[in-house]
């Protein structure tokens, strides 16, 4: 059975999968980074880890992995193959995709950063699925984007579209590590919601899905840090939406899992501040946790399949 190698590396761990023709993921797996060994540690675990996922699809499916498809976080050089940066693995400029091509009997490898394939997921066989231009915003310990066009995850000239979470939302205010201040991921992310609710509530292990449960049950403290985030949401998105113009907007990430407790109040921010703006659907993100190794999945079918962006599930065998 024809199949390939997908994976999502993160922080602190790495998520894998074979994906079939179909985009069924014919077997999953998980295993941790070791990033406190350093940053060769970490390469060589995805190495091995690959190594073993091409041995089991060998074993179980009667033939090696026609390709594989990795997703990374920080900065990404698709075209060249490398890994440029990233802060939570300690790694730069790592020539991951020759590494793992060579690991793995020189079949094609993908190289995709994390977010942006986890948004090519999303469009193609998720909560964008038929949107010709849709915008994915991951709401995590940060916030980062995807702009989709057709089918396909716009890089940008550098590798840096989407950066949505380093949008100036509140001029002057709160330093971000990026050297601006007052950025969106500063005031709307799901570790910034956290961070504000435990210092409202005096309780220093209260997060994000605290705050959501209080607001629920009509805390007005959690009702004044949840609205605070929802208007700098709002006020990037609708920037967003001024120079993108998409058609469907895809919300993901720890932060949308409080469900309508925060797209209801979002909607109706959106669309508060728009003037001439065409309102998107706003959207829940559909796939969860596996967006990463779906997406990883897609990158690397399309290296040795491409097909209509619009039609995914249509891959020739």
């Amino acid at each position: 059975m024809r199949h390939v190698i997908a994976l999502d590396v993160g922080g602190t761990g790495m998520k894998a999968a074979l994906v079939g023709t179909d985009g069924e993921m014919l077997h999953q797996a998980r295993l941790a980074t070791g990033r406190e060994r350093g940053p060769d540690a970490v390469v060589a675990s995805i190495l091995d880890f690959a190594a073993e996922l091409r041995a089991y699809g060998e074993r179980c499916f009667g033939e090696p992995a026609a390709a594989s498809g990795v997703a990374v976080p920080g900065i990404v050089d698709s075209d060249r193959g490398i890994a440029v940066y990233a802060a939570n693995l300690g790694w730069r400029d790592v020539p991951l995709r020759a590494l793992l091509a060579e690991r793995l009997g020189g079949v094609p490898v993908a190289l995709g950063h994390d977010v942006r394939t986890g948004g090519l997921a999303e469009g193609r066989v998720g909560a964008g699925r038929g949107a010709d231009r849709y915008l994915f915003v991951a709401l995590g310990t940060g916030i980062a984007g995807a702009i989709g066009v057709d089918g396909r995850v716009e890089a940008g000239a550098h590798g840096f579209a989407g950066e949505i979470g380093h949008i100036v939302v509140r001029p002057g205010g709160i330093p971000c590590p990026c050297g601006q201040h007052g950025c969106l991921e500063r005031f709307a992310s799901a570790a910034a919601v956290s961070q504000a609710w435990a210092e409202a509530s005096g309780d220093p292990e209260a997060d994000a899905a605290d705050c959501a449960k209080a607001v629920e049950s009509g805390d007005p403290r959690a009702s004044a840090v949840w609205q605070h985030a929802v208007d700098a949401l709002a006020d990037g998105l609708v920037t967003a939406v001024t120079l993108l113009d998409p058609r469907t907007l895809i919300i993901g990430g720890g932060l949308a899992e409080a469900g309508e407790t925060l797209f209801t109040p979002l909607r109706t921010a959106v669309e508060h501040r728009v003037t001439f703006q065409k309102v998107p659907t706003i959207v829940p993100a559909a796939l969860g946790d596996t967006a990463g190794c779906r997406g990883a999945g897609l990158m690397a079918w399309d290296l040795i399949s491409p097909t209509d962006p619009k039609d995914p599930s249509e891959v020739s065998t």
